[in-house]
């Protein structure tokens, strides 16, 4: 255990009415605050397939390993976070929804390949790719330049860090430079750049005299947004568009404070991966050819848009 950090906080009865409360809330849906069930009816995902008219391309296909082609699957590790990018509709459903799965399935029907999903931690997937266990991973991965040296990426959206503080908290407004959570505790998820961005920047308090940051790491959105809630956190880093969308939900009582830091986003791969280059042309397709503006629209996200796809690019700055 680092000092200055909590493990993650068990699931209590009332954290798990919290958590429930928390589980995205689209357009005309909801649930029932006072019991934390779903409300009879809803539906707690878009059900537009945006991307079923989607065929096998077989110019992108051979860009693929004979031996991928021959054998028709990848396999894919995916992390699951919190909407829009990647998450459980409902407590009760074991099907993923979100941005990163949209497009993680509309590279796969381009490529004539199907995608293995196979469900693992954030902070696990990376370290794994080396090892062979996944052929390619996602979970909203910012592209960073110490990421890039252990780990090749495609990117397909912006997205980035960001803030967020319970809705009734009026005592921080916007956050452009880490001294000024001096004195408070953080909430980030493990493995994350968020971890390691507070880590970096964790002198600059005592450089002022002030007391430090705080930075609890927990292993799940759940657990994190459920701090928040209950004052074991004072504020939340973690991604721009969750922390935007989940702040457009009633239900959850948070508040969006901005935007800190923009980064590329992409599927991971081990260093020099074969299958680089035909994900970024499918990626680049779906651009192309108006599907990744309808899974942008889809899950309100088009502000993330990219012009084109890259592998690794530098870190934005």
């Amino acid at each position: 255990m680092i000092p200055g950090r909590t493990r993650p906080a068990r699931r209590t009865a009332a954290g798990a009415l919290v958590a429930a409360l928390l589980l995205p809330i689209l357009t005309g849906c909801g649930t029932d605050a006072a019991s934390g069930e779903e409300a009879a009816g809803a539906a707690s995902a878009p059900s537009e397939d945006v991307t079923a008219a989607l065929k096998k391309n077989p110019a992108l296909a051979k860009l693929l390993p004979e031996e991928v082609r021959q054998r028709g699957t990848l396999t894919l590790g995916a992390s699951v976070g919190a909407a829009p990018s990647s998450y459980f509709p409902s407590a009760s459903s074991r099907t993923l929804a979100g941005q990163d799965v949209d497009i993680a399935d509309a590279v796969g029907k381009l490529l004539g390949v199907r995608l293995t999903r196979q469900q693992a931690s954030f902070d696990a997937i990376l370290p794994a790719l080396g090892s062979g266990k996944y052929d390619v991973g996602t979970g909203n991965f910012g592209v960073t330049d110490e990421r890039r040296k252990t780990i090749d990426f495609v990117t397909y959206i912006n997205d980035g860090q960001g803030f967020a503080v319970r809705e009734d908290d009026k005592t921080l407004g916007r956050v452009t430079r880490l001294d000024q959570l001096c004195g408070r505790s953080v909430g980030v998820g493990a493995g994350t750049t968020f971890e390691s961005t507070l880590d970096a920047g964790k002198g600059v308090c005592a450089a002022t005299g002030r007391k430090p940051y705080k930075v609890n790491v927990y292993s799940d959105n759940g657990s994190l947004l459920t701090s928040l809630q209950q004052n074991r956190v004072d504020v939340v880093m973690s991604t721009i568009n969750g922390l935007r969308h989940q702040a457009a939900q009633p239900a959850a009582r948070t508040r969006f404070l901005n935007e800190y830091h923009r980064l590329d986003v992409g599927f991971a791969f081990t260093k020099g991966s074969p299958l680089l280059k035909a994900f970024q042309a499918a990626v680049n397709e779906l651009i192309r050819n108006g599907t990744y503006g309808k899974i942008l629209d889809k899950w309100g996200t088009r502000e993330s848009a990219i012009e084109e796809s890259r592998i690794s690019p530098p870190e934005q700055k």
